[in-house]
Formats: C-alpha cells, sequence, structure tokens
C-alpha cells in the first residue's frame, strides 16, 4: 500500500496557513524597502517593528535583543565568532559532543584562532548533566554552548543549572533553541541565557528565516557587515515577508503548546503500542525530559539507511539522522557520543511526527515498519 505521510519535521516542518497567507500578502502588496523614509515604507516598518516585538513577547525578551537572521546556522556562528576576542584573557570555549554541525564545525575555526576546546560528553540517556560541565570549566572559559533539545534524540538539557554555572565562572551561555523554539515554553528570562538560536522552518514557519537573541549588555561582533539594519549588527535589506510568517508561526503554536504537545504524546504511545502489538523488537535511544514526536528508535537485522529506503518506496518519510548530515551514511555522530552500540547505531532511523501529523499516520508507519522488519528477516 502506497502511503503519504511526512514523519520528518525535525528536518523542517510544513508552513502553518496563517504564516503563508502572511508571507504571499507581503511579497505582493507590502514589498517596499523598510529602510526608505517615504510613506510607502512606513506600512512595512510598522510590520517589522510588531513582528519583533511579538517574538520578544513570546520568549520574554525585549525587542531591542532580537535580532534577525538567515536562520539556525547562521545564528550558531554569530554567537560563536562574535563573540571571539583574539586578546582576551578568557580562551577556552565549551560545547556539547552532540550538537549541531552549525556548532561543532565552528570550533575548527575557533581553534584556528587560538581558543582551547573543551567537549562535554552527554550520558547515554542522551543529556548534559551538570556534574560534567562542572568537571571541565574554570575561570578561563569565554563561552559554553549547549543545544536546549537534540535534534536526532529529542532531549531536553537542563539549560537553566548549566546556564547558572557558566556565570558562575564569567562566562557567556549560548543555546541553539532551533529544535525547541516553538515546541515548548522558553523564557530567556528565566533561563539566564546571554544568546539563543532560533529558525523559523523548524516551527511551521518559512525557510531562511530566524533570530538570534543577544541578552542587553553581551558584547557581540558583527558577522555580516554594510548597512546599519538591525540596530547595526546585522546588515542586509530584512526578509520583512518571512519575518511576519515566522511571527504569525510561532505564535499560532505558543498559544496551542498545550494541546499539540498532547496531540504529539497520543501520537507517539500510539506508534509504540502498534509496534508492540505487532511483536515489533526495537531499541529507544532516549528517554526523559524529551520533547514528544521526536523518536530515535533502532531495529534488529536491518540497517536505518535499507528501512528508510523501503519506508520511501511506501511513501512515507523519515531519516537515519540529521538533515544537515543525511547525505553521509554513516553513524551519526550524535549516537556515537551517546556511546549507543554501533549495531544498534546502524540500524537506526530518527522519525519525528509534528503536529499535522494524525494518529492513523503513527498506526500506519508501525504497521509499514513491521512489514518491512518481517520481510527483511
Amino acid at each position: 500500500m502506497k502511503y503519504s505521510i511526512y514523519a520528518d519535521n525535525a528536518a523542517t516542518t510544513k508552513i502553518d496557513p496563517e504564516a503563508a497567507e502572511q508571507l504571499y500578502s507581503i511579497l505582493t502588496n507590502d514589498y517596499s524597502n523598510p529602510s526608505q523614509k517615504y510613506s510607502f515604507s512606513k506600512k512595512i516598518r510598522t510590520i517589522l517593528d510588531n513582528s519583533r516585538k511579538e517574538i520578544a513577547q513570546a520568549i520574554n525578551a525585549d525587542p531591542c535583543e532580537i535580532i534577525f537572521t538567515s536562520g539556525g546556522t547562521e545564528s550558531d556562528n554569530w554567537a560563536l565568532r562574535g563573540t571571539c576576542v583574539p586578546t582576551s584573557s578568557k580562551t577556552t570555549v565549551i560545547t556539547s559532543l552532540f550538537e549541531h554541525h552549525a556548532v561543532l564545525k565552528n570550533m575548527n575555526y575557533l581553534r584556528n584562532n587560538g581558543d582551547k576546546i573543551i567537549y562535554l560528553h552527554p550520558s547515554k540517556t542522551g543529556h548534559i548533566f551538570s556534574e560534567e560541565l562542572l568537571s571541565k570549566i574554570d575561570h578561563s572559559t569565554r563561552i559554553v554552548s549547549v543545544m536546549m533539545v537534540n535534534n536526532e534524540l529529542g532531549t531536553i538539557q537542563p539549560i537553566k543549572d548549566l546556564c547558572k554555572i557558566a556565570h558562575d565562572y564569567g562566562a557567556l551561555f549560548h543555546t541553539d533553541a532551533v529544535q525547541a523554539m516553538g515546541h515548548m515554553n522558553i523564557d530567556v528570562k528565566d533561563l539566564g541565557v546571554d544568546m539563543l538560536s532560533a529558525s523559523a522552518h523548524k516551527f511551521n514557519g518559512p525557510k531562511g528565516i530566524g533570530f538570534l537573541y543577544v541578552r542587553k549588555g553581551t558584547k557581540l561582533h558583527s558577522l555580516i557587515v554594510g548597512g546599519e539594519q538591525e540596530y547595526g549588527f546585522r546588515a542586509g535589506t530584512e526578509n520583512v515577508a518571512s519575518i511576519a510568517a515566522m511571527s504569525k508561526a510561532l505564535i499560532n503554536n505558543i498559544a496551542n503548546i498545550t494541546k499539540i504537545q498532547s496531540h504529539l504524546e497520543m501520537i507517539e504511545s500510539t506508534f509504540y503500542n502498534e509496534l508492540n502489538k505487532r511483536g515489533v523488537s526495537y531499541h529507544i535511544n532516549s528517554c526523559a525530559p524529551k520533547l514528544p514526536g521526536i523518536i530515535s528508535i533502532s531495529f534488529n537485522k536491518i540497517t536505518g539507511e535499507s528501512l528508510q529506503i523501503q519506508l520511501d518506496i511506501k511513501g512515507i518519510y523519515v531519516s537515519t539522522g540529521s538533515a544537515c548530515d543525511s547525505r553521509n551514511m554513516q553513524i551519526s555522530h550524535v549516537l556515537k557520543a551517546i556511546n549507543l552500540d554501533p549495531s544498534l547505531a546502524n540500524n537506526t532511523i530518527r522519525i519525528s511526527f509534528g503536529k499535522y501529523n494524525t494518529e492513523k499516520d503513527a498506526i500506519n508507519v508501525a504497521m509499514a515498519i513491521e512489514q518491512i522488519v518481517r520481510d527483511n528477516n
């Protein structure tokens, strides 16, 4: 049976209809440059200002602390490179082994600029605990960067606790919240973070737009120079249509966040119940606290790559890991970081249900997996 089930929402999401409508309306009607002084640009400037206020309110930030970027990758690069001060006595950077590659690949740049890089080891459950950071940090540490939710495991990190430790040692704290934003309540003032990265396409907004939260008083050098947009921090004409659509998607997700989380918990439970009912043997690679809907799961006697391909033939779309590394058919660095047995890691897929998936989708995915696993054993 041929299905059409998208279950890779941790890679990207379907755009919210109201966000799509907002995007199209601005592109076709309010297309002026917000930096111009004439009357035609007044409305687009107002849309830009209101979007900034709405996003700030959603995470309990001040509007001046929201800087629009092209997405999570740019935000991560900026947070790490923009705080690099060659003359500083603080020359240690700490991050974890299972960060997104936008963070990990910046470590080579920082190392070449004279920084010492220290990696935190996640637990087998997929969490970075305070004890791990305490064993690695000292007063030479300039910045600590730990993701809020792991994009392959769905595990939620104790950001508030880790941030406090960093501050106790006089270090900045950055969190890549790309997988968390729009899927859980985030209060930057309560967390205490200095910088936070977000990307709209992970919470039902358009691709190519995101933001970096920068706490007032945080010293950050510009990454992209030119004009004086974004308070002089980030040059380039603002993509107001996408910014407004991002704001609409975020507001809609947060307004319904309890309902969406309950929906995803039900879908995830249905998926596991269906596998159990059909006698499918599997191994779950993470545990709570985690976001509902993101499932890292391994099966016996079939590789993740083979299972992904056979599901694709049936019209079911999942991944073997992060979309940013899916072209390299090798064991995920995330699974290596949690010391998952190589035989299990090689047999792993990531299923990530989203708010538009249904209980029937969960049942059909489980049915298809049972058929494929049975036929391959």
